[in-house]
């Protein structure tokens, strides 16, 4: 029997280690062990953490994980940022690590590094930024939120439903990215939510690999060589999913063999315009269908929860600021009519370029991407020696994490009301929008790695924003506190539960 407790006293202390540790909102950095006692106790609050961590060591910390780890640098000092993603961006790059982890995404824009990145990156910037494109994501966003989105929300209203906000927003931006890319619509959000295989799929990836994110290396490996656990998941989701996108490729190719030239050219989604370009590139050669699963894997997956995610996060924010949203609701009645007089009248559906004028709806997307970035830390490795501006030293291999989540939250950065949902902090005084932030606002990244998806994102919000607040109001249920789950990107913990009341009718 005392063996029997023998073992089990450091699990015991670890226990209350662990409870003194959030009781006492500590952060100590131990003997042998490091800092991971005050990891493991904050793991749920893990971003807050590293905001109290760099609002008391001023930006940057050197971080002492364990023994034999090797130390990381957390930072969101923006001049570090701006250094290790544009002004040296050659020297630091997402490391063996990264792709080792996300090996289910292949050799895509998120997951390369060098010759390889530059020519994804290239791709797929020439077609994002083609004209025929940019009126394909119009077109793909007003018809989801007027024929999806706004059905949904009209039929919970009816029925008096209290509905997840972000789960309509993940399906919302799920559907978009999905005819975006693939030109075909998998119809999640629909009335009865229904499970859709592809979406299922991706989201139980996404949790495998966020497994990897948190456990030791050799322990999600371990599960990979058994096939067992979160391995075992992952490996049946990556099926699912190779399955899906090699139909489509498929189809796609006898399409295009069909299409004239001038036809291919003015393809509309994004795996045609891919096909298209790889036939017109420098050597000829058409790309192997691995190269196309990886390439557009990757632009499903950096479209699938950001975009969701932020919105999430906006209308919590306005559900505490019922100013603001009065504010707004005020600035789309200027370009649609006072919409709570217009009785049986059909919703309204904005045009992108007519809310691309709107100072305060604008000033308060920036506001909340401020306080809630979709991506809230970049990681980074460092390839030489080097110093950042903060006089930190830099050693071969030192993985760096950018916390653009933190960055929002420094007063040294953004002033004493730093967390305040403050949307008039972007307005100039002669009432246009102000660019004096530019050098402080890194939510979509800076340098040769900015957001590609950027201008889709915020088309997206525009169009969902307005779509919402011209036709209902969201009442956010009471006692939902603002957590947010452990992933790589930032979506709020148990989701958002509101009811909508129809502004029209």
């Amino acid at each position: 029997m005392a063996w029997q407790l023998f073992l089990l006293l450091p699990f015991v202390s670890f226990f209350f280690l662990r409870r003194w540790i959030q009781k006492k909102k500590v952060n100590v950095e131990w003997p042998i062990i490091g800092t991971l006692p005050s990891l493991l106790a904050n793991v749920h609050r893990l971003h807050d953490w590293l905001t109290d961590i760099l609002r008391e060591k001023g930006c940057t910390d050197v971080h002492n994980t364990a023994l034999l780890a090797q130390p990381t640098i957390i930072t969101c000092d923006p001049a570090n940022v701006t250094y290790i993603a544009r002004t040296n961006f050659s020297n630091f790059n997402k490391g063996t690590h990264f792709s080792q982890t996300f090996d289910a995404l292949g050799d895509g824009v998120l997951t390369t590094d060098s010759d390889s990145w530059k020519a994804h990156r290239k791709m797929a910037n020439a077609i994002v930024i083609h004209r025929s494109f940019r009126k394909f994501l119009a077109k793909t966003v007003q018809e989801k939120a007027r024929n999806g989105l706004i059905p949904v929300l009209e039929h919970t209203s009816q029925q008096d439903m209290v509905v997840d906000l972000q789960d309509v927003f993940h399906r919302f931006t799920f559907d978009n990215a999905c005819t975006l890319i693939f030109g075909a619509d998998p119809g999640c959000l629909s009335i009865g939510f229904p499970t859709v295989p592809i979406a299922k799929a991706i989201y139980e990836g996404s949790e495998a690999i966020i497994f990897r994110n948190v456990m030791p290396n050799f322990w999600w490996k371990f599960q990979r060589w058994l096939k067992i656990g979160e391995e075992k998941k992952l490996a049946n989701a990556k099926e699912v999913i190779d399955n899906f996108i090699a139909h489509y490729i498929s189809v796609k190719r006898e399409d295009l063999e069909k299409l004239g030239k001038a036809e291919a050219e003015d393809a509309t989604d994004m795996l045609t315009s891919y096909m298209d370009y790889q036939c017109n590139d420098e050597t000829g050669q058409l790309k192997s269908d691995k190269f196309l699963r990886d390439s557009v894997m990757n632009l499903l997956i950096a479209g699938k929860d950001t975009t969701s995610s932020a919105l999430t996060w906006f209308f919590w924010l306005i559900s505490n600021n019922p100013s603001a949203e009065t504010k707004i609701v005020e600035e789309l009645r200027s370009i649609s009519g006072d919409v709570d007089s217009e009785r049986g009248k059909k919703p309204r559906v904005s045009d992108v370029e007519e809310l691309s004028r709107l100072v305060y709806l604008n000033a308060a997307l920036y506001e909340s991407l401020r306080l809630y970035p979709a991506v809230p830390v970049v990681p980074r490795v460092a390839v030489q020696p080097d110093v950042l501006p903060s006089g930190h030293r830099v050693r071969p291999g030192l993985m760096i994490y950018c916390s653009l989540y933190a960055m929002g939250r420094m007063e040294k950065i953004w002033g004493k009301d730093c967390m305040e949902f403050k949307p008039e902090r972007w307005i100039a005084q002669d009432g246009t929008l102000s660019i004096e932030h530019s050098n402080k606002f890194l939510v979509f990244f800076t340098g040769p790695r900015t957001c590609l998806g950027k201008d889709i994102a915020l088309t997206q919000m525009k169009l969902v924003v307005a779509a919402l607040l011209c036709n209902f109001h969201v009442q956010v249920v009471e006692g939902q506190p603002a957590a947010h789950e452990i992933s790589v990107v930032l979506p709020k913990k148990n989701g958002l539960m509101v009811r909508v009341r129809k502004r029209y009718g």
